[in-house]
């Protein structure tokens, strides 16, 4: 199957697709990249036709059969104080001393999955404590910030924090409590806080802050998954579990038992169930990244890029997703 009889593929963007191929080409070693890889480092583009014409004549299409779903994330931009107080009372949590990863066969009760966080009691591995008791634990750390920020920044996974003296750090994911994820959204919707249709993450973000304290509080603890952080302050920007730098537009976080880092994929994602969002992605996307959402073989998240205007599309992407993965033509 050949690359222009995707659904969109020639209104798409090219260059959007040349970053994502480039990024592939960067992590993936194996003999079937070879080829279209030294072709690609010979090339020169003038016009989003040469780029089409090379990749039409380098890739080929497989389907990955379901439906599911595309998300969205960025990189936020947040503020951060050296010292705690009434607004910035959220301490930037490092990865706990007492968390070790282990099979998940050893955990008691045992766990399904292949690798899970935990504590150990005596001789006995159990669960690693839930989003609500991690937050009454004391902690020694150099950063705090707005509790709905932190929430944020730990859905998205990562952030740059600015202090009052104008420094900038990068806040990058360390590590999580193992407990499943549970989104918010429902809750609120649940409750009556918001309306099914305007659960974007701005509106989240905005009742949170407006209700900050006990009430926003167990909101959040209603997702135990919780997430622990490290400070890189020489960092300039985000890398994904690929060790790569990611394009913006172009990189996916997968679930990588199921697809694995640096594959390109055809995503098609519309009927966009939340208000003002963009009706439609047709692009040709790296798998770069992971995330502890991210579960299924159709499921991806697109990584939007840095900063406000980012964070508005992430958070309003919700779309159903039907994706083929692209190879290189078999080289004999």
């Amino acid at each position: 199957m050949r690359l222009d009889t995707l659904p969109g593929w020639a209104a798409s963007d090219a260059f959007i697709a040349l970053e994502a191929l480039r990024a592939t080409c960067i992590y993936k070693q194996g003999r079937q990249y070879v080829q279209v890889c030294a072709d690609l480092a010979k090339q020169e583009f003038h016009s989003s036709v040469e780029i089409k014409t090379f990749l039409n004549s380098h890739l080929q299409v497989e389907m990955v059969s379901g439906e599911g779903l595309l998300t969205g994330y960025y990189v936020p931009d947040y503020q951060a104080q050296y010292t705690p107080n009434a607004e910035f009372s959220q301490p930037v949590r490092p990865k706990p001393g007492d968390l070790v990863v282990i099979p998940g066969s050893q955990l008691t009760p045992p766990s399904t999955a292949a690798k899970i966080a935990a504590r150990k009691i005596g001789d006995t591995y159990v669960p690693y404590y839930s989003r609500a008791e991690i937050e009454l634990m004391p902690v020694t750390t150099g950063y705090y910030m707005r509790p709905e920020d932190y929430f944020f920044m730990q859905l998205q996974g990562s952030a740059f924090l600015t202090t009052p003296d104008g420094k900038t750090v990068y806040s990058a994911y360390a590590a999580d409590n193992g407990r499943p994820f549970v989104g918010i959204a429902k809750v609120m919707q649940e409750r009556g806080y918001l309306a099914p249709n305007q659960t974007s993450g701005d509106n989240i973000h905005k009742w949170l802050a407006d209700h900050r304290g006990p009430e926003a509080r167990e909101v959040m603890n209603a997702n135990p998954r919780y997430g622990f952080f490290v400070i890189q302050p020489d960092r300039t920007s985000p890398v994904g579990a690929s060790g790569l730098s990611l394009p913006p537009g172009s990189a996916i976080a997968v679930d990588p038992i199921l697809n694995a880092l640096g594959d390109l994929f055809w995503i098609d994602a519309n009927a966009g169930t939340l208000a003002d969002a963009f009706p439609v992605y047709q692009r040709l996307v790296s798998a770069l990244d992971t995330g502890g959402a991210i579960k299924g073989q159709v499921r991806a998240d697109l990584y939007i890029g840095h900063g406000t205007k980012a964070g508005t599309e992430a958070g309003r992407i919700k779309h159903k997703l039907k994706m083929w993965r692209i190879v290189p033509f078999v080289v004999e």
